[in-house]
């Protein structure tokens, strides 16, 4: 059975573990919540993450990643795959977004990190999206992140997995700084994108990298 949840909206007196106590009072277990980051950035890949975790568990502070300072998201991080049921994170790099736009990318990523899960969930709580021909009773949560415990959970799986890969990233392409603005299209990084043009890792169908791609193609530096 499919519950309604695609079409609540944030209500100030709704508590973010309101929907797996539902989905729990319905006989579901294994509630996997999935959640990705990086749907807006000019550079790098969207990553998706899919976590269970028990109904029952001791981790205080999950919240929405964007709420979170990078100290505690990683300490999160490392306290959500300690106790999860279980764990799975999908990566589709900014070449296969070029080829099959942000949101089928997004799809691709989410499906990913469902298959890598050691458990099968019997429930998906997933922020905003929907998964199609999954075969796995799911809610689409607008705001789920702010909503769902388990969608919180995997928003800083998901977080903290981007965030590393574009520090690493940061390291072959100093020049553009992807440490600081981790490729989102802030002033700085149109700037080094007008200055340096766009590398391998820019999105090449996205505004603002699209208008620089007369510009010199940036290799990795010596």
């Amino acid at each position: 059975m499919e519950l309604p949840f695609k079409d609540i909206r944030l209500q100030s007196y709704i508590s973010m573990s309101l929907f797996e106590r539902a989905l729990v009072s319905f006989g579901y277990r294994n509630i996997c919540g999935i959640d990705e980051a990086g749907r807006g950035p000019l550079a790098g890949p969207v990553v998706a993450a899919a976590v269970i975790l028990p109904i029952s568990h001791s981790i205080i502070g999950i919240r929405d990643s964007k709420q979170l300072s990078r100290l505690k998201r990683e300490l999160l991080f490392d306290q959500i795959l300690k106790h999860a049921i279980a764990s799975g994170v999908g990566i589709v790099d900014n070449e296969t977004i070029d080829e099959i736009n942000i949101l089928n990318a997004t799809l691709l990523a989410m499906r990913q990190s469902l298959s890598l899960l050691s458990t099968t969930p019997d429930y998906l709580l997933i922020d905003a999206l929907m998964l199609p021909a999954i075969g796995i009773p799911q809610s689409g949560i607008i705001d789920g992140d702010n909503l769902s415990i388990t969608i919180a959970a995997a928003s800083i799986v998901a977080k903290v997995t981007r965030d590393r890969l574009m520090d690493q990233y940061h390291d072959e392409f100093p020049q553009y700084n992807f440490r600081t603005h981790k490729g989102y299209g802030t002033r700085e990084h149109f700037d080094k994108i007008t200055e340096h043009g766009y590398c391998r890792l820019h999105r090449k169908t996205f505004r603002g990298v699209r208008a620089q791609q007369a510009a010199p193609l940036q290799e990795t530096l010596p």
